[in-house]
C-alpha cells in the first residue's frame, strides 16, 4: 500500500488509469470529505516537492524541515482520507477498479486543490498581470479570433 500511496503522490496530475464507476465515487469522496486545511496540505506539499525542479529552484526557498514536515502531513492526510473518511469507498475502488483508482481520485483532488488555490485575490491579481504582455492582435489574427 506504501509504494501505491508513492506512486500517487509522484504522478498527481496524471490521468493514465480510466476512471470507472468506483473510482468516480472515491474521487467525489476524496473531494467532498478534504477540508480546505486539507486541499492546502496537498498544495505545499506539491510546492514543496517541485521547489527542488532544476528549473524553478532558485525561485523558491523551501528548506529540508519544511519538506520533511509537508510530506509528513501529506502522509497523514492521504492515510486518513483513504482509510478514515473514505474507507468503504476506496475499498470498492480498489476492487473493482484496480489500485489505479487512488491515482485518477487523487489527481482530481490535486486539480480542485490547485484551482482554489489559484482562486485566490492575490494569486488571481498576478496571473492577470500576464495579460499586459500578450499582444492580443497577434494572437486574434493568427487564430482567427474575431472581436
Amino acid at each position: 500500500m506504501i509504494r501505491i500511496l508513492i506512486s500517487v503522490l509522484l504522478v498527481l496530475f496524471s490521468m493514465s488509469s480510466k476512471a470507472g464507476i468506483y473510482t468516480d465515487d472515491l474521487s467525489r469522496c476524496l473531494v467532498e470529505s478534504a477540508t480546505s486545511e486539507d486541499k492546502i496540505t496537498l498544495v505545499r506539499w506539491m510546492f514543496t516537492s517541485m521547489a527542488l525542479h532544476p528549473a524553478i529552484k532558485d525561485m523558491a526557498n523551501v528548506n529540508d524541515s519544511q519538506r520533511e514536515n509537508a510530506n509528513k502531513e501529506i502522509a497523514k492526510l492521504l492515510v486518513s482520507l483513504l482509510t478514515v473518511k473514505c474507507l468503504d469507498v476506496s475499498k470498492k475502488a480498489i476492487k473493482y477498479d484496480g489500485t489505479g483508482a487512488i491515482q485518477v481520485s487523487f489527481s482530481l483532488l490535486g486539480q480542485i486543490a490547485g484551482k482554489e488555490l489559484f482562486s485566490n485575490p492575490d494569486v488571481a491579481k498576478a496571473l492577470s498581470a500576464l495579460d499586459e504582455y500578450i499582444d492580443k492582435d497577434i494572437l486574434n489574427k493568427r487564430l482567427d479570433i474575431r472581436k
